[in-house]
């Protein structure tokens, strides 16, 4: 399926999340961030093949994104070890959005970059006590380097997921987090089971794979 795809879905989720729960703006734009970037998390696995599917809106998003994301998450850097001060909700925002762009790249340097933004959320996480940051952190450093359409597309993958959900929205006060955070997820697994690949839910205790058959 196309990464596109996968975005456009999980942006509306964070759409719909933003009415379903009590409104704010920077709430609003947390859950289409969140959710956006659960609905990709999935090709966090190096060989991915996003890059070659993105036409140029996509591009578009992914260079926003990126240098955008890496702007904010450079700013919310520099304010808390210059000053002290972590603003969680913008910074988790950041993240995300630097992620994505990141995402929607491939390669060797592109893999070490999200490990390394990995190990920097798991030291963050450690000194501040922020278990969800802590979860983050793992999963976005150890998936680069599985195979494509491998762990991060299975059943085991949305239960971590899950658990990292929960742990932010009991840290950052967030209501349904959780719930959105999985939604996109869980999204991105569906559309991949209407590919003719599908993928294996169930792996490794067996490789078969699940598709819907059109």
């Amino acid at each position: 399926m196309k990464g596109s795809t996968h975005l456009a879905v999980g942006a509306g989720i964070g759409l719909a999340a933003s009415l379903v729960y009590p409104f704010r703006p920077e709430d609003a734009l947390l859950y289409v961030a969140v959710s956006a970037f659960s609905a990709l998390a999935a090709d966090l696995d190096g060989n991915n093949l996003l890059s070659a599917k993105l036409g140029k809106a996509t591009g578009f998003i992914r260079e926003c994104a990126l240098w955008g994301g890496a702007a904010a998450v450079g700013y919310f850097a520099w304010s808390y070890f210059a000053w002290g001060v972590l603003y969680p909700k913008p910074a988790a925002a950041a993240v995300a959005a630097l992620l994505l762009g990141l995402l929607m790249k491939q390669g060797f340097m592109r893999n070490l970059l999200v490990s390394l933004i990995g190990v920097g959320l798991v030291y963050s996480g450690w000194n501040d006590q922020l278990y969800g940051m802590m979860g983050l952190g793992v999963f976005v450093a150890w998936a680069p380097w599985l195979n494509h359409r491998g762990l991060t597309h299975t059943v085991w993958a949305v239960v971590a997921w899950g658990f990292i959900g929960r742990a932010f929205e009991n840290e950052l006060g967030i209501q349904g987090l959780t719930n959105f955070a999985v939604a996109g997820y869980v999204s991105h697994l569906l559309l991949d089971t209407m590919t003719p690949s599908g993928v294996k839910l169930l792996y490794p205790l067996t490789k078969k794979t699940f598709k819907v058959p059109f």
